[in-house]
């Protein structure tokens, strides 16, 4: 294999000198397959060869290089028994040991009398220095090769590092130079190295360490503008062209006149951001991102409404059953008075009513049809798909949303909808193929809920309180933390505390935990939705979805473990009526200084997006899984919060500038960050 050929570094590793079955097999279970893996796998220290230490200063465990001649070898004629070779210099002697090495290889590195130089570990047996197998052993002449610093990398089992080394050199040091991607001019005045130096930097210094280096910001900004150049395409592809629907907007109008509250302003100018998708010759493909309780659902209704008027079918999923059939009776009553066909789709449909709904939708007699993922299986088929709106689905990712906008077919436009606020620069990543639309403004009849903070200790004193709130109507969710990834402690945790309070209100409580089945999880949630019982004990199950507009309070139990944004999720529970809701945080006596910096912010602010870019410095990218993409993390070197600079360059660079991306310029960065399939680019 010719390695000066630029694609070879998309060639399997087995393709290396020296790699065979075995050694890819343990390569491949640090997802190293291809020769682009080395590359990306970046060493994570550095053994420091460049010091030649007497026998005097040697330190047990380390590894250390060392001069010395050649005094005695000794090869012992039993079996087993291991070669030892004694060395020494003007401070002492030391033994260097060989299991299984042949006699003549190691008369010739080791020629008697003769200075050698010797890197390993050192160890100490029967009151004397000794390196075992040693890593590097020279001669004088070769000592500039050995008294370097080594990289040093992460592997598993079966992987010897020295091995592991002359692989990585085979590749970094016959790398062909690759045509930069970014002009002179660009990497100049943004204090960047070209690709290929910065390459080399990497695994030859200790940059890999250097998040603000040179080399590692190159390697960040060349992963996010992959991302971008993906997303931007992905772009183009969901926004094709579209037939013009015949527009209209005076049911909405209707409707909004007929509403007992006042929509806000971030409602209303959300709204004329979807109006003016829809209205375009170009497919919408939006986001709407709200806070809890800003009143998202009620301005996605007002679109449905509209395009229902133009004559298109809708489709509106939820992610649960339960709250998939909340936005039905929703619907039903915002609708009541506008003929508008609408029915409820689950697994739970009768078959018979369900054949009704599926020919009736085919023959364009439903207007809307709402319901969960199952809505978009092949056999359900829509005659006049114009709209399609996805609730709380904020992780979906690049691939998914455009396969999923393409079941709509080229006229359908998609509107997703989150109430997870997040940070801009994940933002950026995760959603750049999108417009953004924000509703930050609360309605004004909700008010800002009450945040207390309680020592667990005090716990006792919550059950008068808890009494008043029954007798006044209220419900109360009681909310256990997941202590470990395990059901079984989430049951114990939140079992526990369901059998403490039940005592105190008996039949009043209901539990649901890790352990319950969906639909045991969802008998419960109705339950208390229909107030048949008054107090929730649960995880936190509850985080994201129901509107459950009675209940007032809730008590997060061991809320310094929890993050920010989880907190506030939480606390966006309850309040979702007119009366005064209450969110009471119970802790630990001893709290972290962070802990309370996390609780002090959550007391003085219910600005979502505020909370969330705090989570971020306080946690870091790494933590707030819940922003990852199906579960994938989106960089390997990026980070958000770190690199936010270079998140804002390449949306200027990519995004802003409008680039009309040149394939054949960008290929070999999609390839090397695994993007090239997205959007369909082989060549490079």
């Amino acid at each position: 294999m010719d390695l000066r050929k630029k694609d070879f570094i998309f060639e399997d590793v087995n393709k290396l000198k020296g790699v065979g079955t075995q050694l890819s097999k343990y390569l491949k279970k640090k997802r190293i397959e291809k020769i682009k893996d080395i590359i990306l796998n970046l060493p994570y220290s550095e053994t420091d060869r460049s010091k030649i230490y007497k026998l005097d200063e040697l330190e047990i465990g380390k590894t250390q290089t060392i001069q010395v001649k050649v005094k005695k070898l000794n090869f012992p004629r039993i079996r087993n028994l291991p070669n030892k070779i004694i060395c020494t210099d003007n401070k002492g002697e030391i033994d260097i040991v060989y299991f299984n090495s042949r006699e003549g290889y190691l008369r010739k590195i080791f020629p008697l009398n003769e200075w050698v130089i010797v890197s390993g570990k050192i160890n100490f047996f029967r009151n004397k220095y000794q390196i075992t197998n040693p890593e590097y052993v020279t001669s004088l002449e070769n000592k500039d090769y050995i008294a370097t610093n080594i990289p040093k990398y992460s592997l598993t089992k079966g992987l010897n590092e020295k091995k592991y080394r002359s692989i990585s050199e085979q590749v970094i040091n016959n790398l062909t130079t690759i045509e930069d991607w970014l002009s002179k001019d660009f990497i100049e005045k943004n204090n960047l190295l070209n690709w290929n130096q910065a390459i080399k930097k990497l695994h030859a210094s200790e940059d890999s360490k250097n998040i603000n280096s040179k080399s590692y910001r190159r390697l960040v900004f060349d992963e996010i503008c992959a991302n971008f150049i993906t997303l931007s395409e992905n772009r183009k592809i969901v926004k094709r062209n579209k037939k013009n629907k015949l527009f209209k907007e005076s049911i909405s109008k209707k409707i909004i006149n007929n509403l007992n509250f006042e929509l806000t302003g971030d409602q209303l100018k959300v709204l004329k951001e979807i109006n003016s998708d829809l209205k375009s010759d170009k497919r919408m493909f939006r986001i709407m991102q709200g806070d809890v309780g800003s009143g998202k659902t009620i301005v996605s209704m007002l679109s449905l409404a509209n395009v229902i008027e133009s004559n298109y079918q809708c489709a509106l999923m939820g992610p649960t059953e339960i709250l998939a059939y909340q936005h039905f009776k929703l619907a039903l009553k915002i609708f009541n008075n506008n003929n508008f066909k609408i029915e409820f789709l689950s697994g739970k449909t009768e078959t018979r009513k369900r054949k009704e709904i599926l020919r009736k939708l085919k023959e364009g007699k439903i207007d809307l049809l709402i319901g969960t993922h199952a809505l978009f299986q092949k056999k359900i088929e829509f005659k006049k798909l114009g709209y399609v709106v996805i609730d709380e689905q904020h992780k979906f990712g690049v691939k998914q949303r455009s396969d999923f906008a393409k079941k709509g077919g080229i006229n359908c436009d998609v509107l997703l909808m989150s109430a997870t606020p997040i940070p801009r620069t994940m933002m950026m990543s995760h959603y750049g193929d999108m417009d953004v639309s924000k509703i930050t403004e609360k309605p004004s009849a909700r008010k800002k809920i009450t945040t207390l903070s309680k020592p667990e200790k005090k716990i006792n004193e919550l059950w008068n309180f808890l009494t008043k709130q029954i007798a006044e109507k209220n419900q109360i969710f009681w909310v256990c933390p997941l202590i470990e990834e395990s059901k079984f402690l989430d049951f114990s945790s939140a079992k526990k505390k369901f059998d403490l309070i039940n005592n105190k209100f008996p039949n009043k409580v209901g539990l649901i935990h890790g352990s319950l089945g969906k639909e045991e999880k969802e008998k419960v949630l109705k339950r208390f939705l229909e107030k048949k019982i008054s107090i929730l004990v649960s995880t936190t199950v509850i985080e994201v979805g129901i509107d459950f507009p009675n209940a007032n309070v809730i008590i997060i139990e061991n809320a310094n473990k929890f993050g920010l944004a989880q907190l506030h999720q939480l606390r966006g529970r309850v309040g979702r009526g007119n009366r005064q809701a209450t969110c009471i945080l119970l802790f630990k006596e001893s709290l972290s200084k962070n802990s309370i910096k996390r609780i002090k912010i959550l007391k003085s602010s219910d600005d979502g997006f505020f909370i969330a870019e705090e989570d971020l410095k306080l946690r870091g990218f790494g933590d707030l899984t819940g922003y990852q993409q199906s579960g994938n993390k989106t960089f390997k070197f990026a980070d958000p919060l770190l690199h936010k600079d270079l998140f804002e360059l390449a949306e200027r660079f990519i995004f802003k500038n409008d680039l009309n991306i040149n394939h054949n310029k960008f290929a070999f960065l999609l390839k090397l960050f695994d993007k090239a399939e997205i959007i369909n680019v082989s060549e490079i």
